[in-house]
């Protein structure tokens, strides 16, 4: 009986510690990394995310996030910009797709390696019926995936 009050107890507190604690710690190659690509980034937030990390930044009034691999390898980052900074083609996709009526939330501009872009939109229709598309700066979708 004692066993099994202590192991309740113990379970209770387990719940209770901080749900936002760091699981490990950003390895040096991974912050020199990002400290190489943005030399001036501010105010700083790193996100493990087990598989990678995800860091978000501030450049130039811009707010961003970039992920690195394990090994400090970056993947991609993206920048959140506004309806008047979408290639034309982008709009004319959305335009052209199913999601033309449903309404735009936010707009993000992604960045990868090779120098190409793609731009993510997140779009609701209700607040259950929520999208992110990702287009490419021609117009074509290539992800629409269900989020909340």
């Amino acid at each position: 009986m004692k066993l099994t009050c202590v192991f309740a107890l113990l379970l209770v507190f387990s719940f209770q510690q901080p749900a936002a604690a760091q699981i490990r710690k950003i390895p040096a190659v991974v912050t020199d990394a990002f400290k190489y690509k943005y030399r001036n980034a501010e105010s700083v937030e790193w996100k493990d995310k087990l598989s990678h990390f995800l860091v978000s930044f501030q450049l130039s009034g811009d707010k961003y996030e970039a992920s690195f691999k394990n090994d400090g390898t970056w993947v991609y980052s993206q920048k959140e910009i506004g309806k008047d900074d979408l290639p034309g083609a982008v709009e004319d996709g959305l335009d052209k797709s199913k999601y033309a009526e449903w309404t735009v939330n936010n707009y993000y501009q992604l960045i990868y390696p090779d120098d190409h872009f793609e731009y993510r939109l997140i779009v609701y229709k209700s607040d259950l019926n929520k999208r992110e598309l990702t287009f490419t700066d021609k117009g074509r979708l290539l992800k629409d995936k269900l989020t909340l």
